[in-house]
């Protein structure tokens, strides 16, 4: 039977994001009016902003998509910052904190950090920490949402038995039964006659990675695309991968299947990605959506080659100016001989960037060439002909076929030099 629907004063808008990891502090200092973390700062000022542009734009539900802390356990600061922003967001419109892998608990038994919300029965909002399906009312009329976290093993095969398989095949089991279990809310979707929207905190197969690998938590399991680009639903709200990415775009007969990404970067690693959130205006059969750039802090990396530079400390602080370096966060990577390194003057350097504007600086990498006795990793008397030819061709640049084909040739002068001695 369907679901009645009350009438609708155009399509209901939808706020979707995800992967907040609040309690990531790297490249920070502590503020010392709040003896908090500078960068934990960015991560909340990034949410304020979000909260702000959802309140003007009359939002009317919102879909966070899982990872709400850096930690599982993440200390009580981290909570009340997270607390006070979910009040916000529930004071706005019915708010859905689905749990990701960086919210689940270690053991079973324990609370994950976000169950709070669902234990206090906070008003408008659910904690969708089951495969399950609610219908949300909202001012512009009912949203079926359905939810899907993380993928837990032991919870999704506790009715199958895989004692005596294989890692790579409990891991296709578990596939199996998730896309059965996301084909199962579909569904039960399909019997509402308004819009519905699938959020999930999982790895699309295909999807491009960002930085997230580097603090994974467990072992992943992939969702096939197919299983998602479901007419039966009017939008995929992902979380979990923290690079902005719609898996559906060449399907336009699909539905939107979003990543949103992350609102902050957390490393170099994001330093080129954009980071946001998604604003959806959802209509059965007929949803638009935009992504929405957050003022994340940005990470610049500035590279030299000072080998042959007769001023390096010049040629670097000239290399800084030349950039609009305020509130990032940078490091440098410079290649330098031992000479020139030693004419290096890093404190002028350091002071160049705090001039700059730099919010923190990351690195001062250094890759200083060795000479040539050093790179040959001995006395070249110790050394055949024929690795003293590799060596040289090796500093010269030669692509490895080139280096073969001249390797070869010089093969047989180098015989027959050998037997005419």
């Amino acid at each position: 039977m369907d679901t009645p629907i009350s009438p609708q004063s155009g399509p209901v808008r939808m706020l979707h994001f995800a992967d907040l990891h609040i309690g990531t502090e790297n490249y920070g200092a502590t503020d010392p009016q709040t003896g908090l973390s500078t960068r934990l700062r960015d991560f909340l000022r990034r949410m304020d902003e979000m909260i702000d542009d959802a309140r003007e734009h009359d939002v009317d539900l919102v879909i966070f998509a899982g990872d709400a802390f850096k930690s599982r356990n993440p200390n009580a600061t981290f909570q009340r910052e997270f607390a006070w922003r979910v009040r916000d967001l529930a004071d706005l419109a019915p708010t859905v904190l689905l749990v990701g892998n960086h919210d689940v608990p270690p053991n079973e038994r324990k609370a994950s950090s976000i169950e709070i919300y669902a234990t206090l029965a906070v008003p408008n909002v659910w904690v969708a920490d089951e495969y399950d399906l609610q219908i949300q009312p909202t001012k512009r009329g009912p949203v079926a949402v359905a939810a899907a976290p993380y993928p837990i093993r032991s919870r999704i095969l506790a009715d199958q038995r895989t004692t005596g398989q294989s890692i790579a095949e409990t891991d296709r089991m578990v596939q199996r039964a998730l896309m059965q279990i996301i084909d199962d809310l579909a569904e039960r979707a399909d019997a509402h006659a308004g819009p519905r929207v699938l959020t999930g905190h999982f790895t699309v197969s295909g999807a491009v990675y960002g930085s997230e690998r580097g603090i994974m938590l467990g072992r992943d399991i992939q969702v096939l695309p197919s299983a998602l680009m479901d007419n039966r639903w009017d939008y995929v709200a992902l979380g979990h991968i923290h690079k902005h990415q719609n898996l559906s775009a060449k399907r336009p007969d699909a539905p939107p299947v979003v990543y949103s990404g992350s609102l902050e970067r957390i490393d170099f690693g994001e330093e080129g990605d954009p980071k946001g959130y998604c604003w959806v205006e959802l209509a059965r059969g007929a949803t638009e959506w935009r992504f929405v750039r957050s003022q994340a802090r940005p990470f610049v990396t500035l590279s030299a080659d000072l080998r042959d530079v007769a001023e390096p400390t010049a040629a670097v602080i000239a290399l800084i100016e030349a950039h609009d370096l305020s509130g990032a966060i940078t490091r440098l990577r410079l290649k330098l001989t031992q000479e020139t390194e030693a004419r290096l003057n890093e404190g002028l350097i350091r002071d160049a960037l705090r001039q700059a504007g730099v919010a923190y600086i990351a690195a001062i990498a250094k890759d200083i060439e060795q000479p040539a006795r050093a790179r040959l990793g001995g006395s070249p008397e110790e050394l055949s002909d024929e690795e003293l030819l590799d060596h040289y061709l090796k500093i010269k640049g030669m692509t490895p076929e080139r280096r073969e084909l001249l390797m070869a040739a010089a093969a047989e002068i180098f015989e027959q030099a050998r037997a005419a001695t």
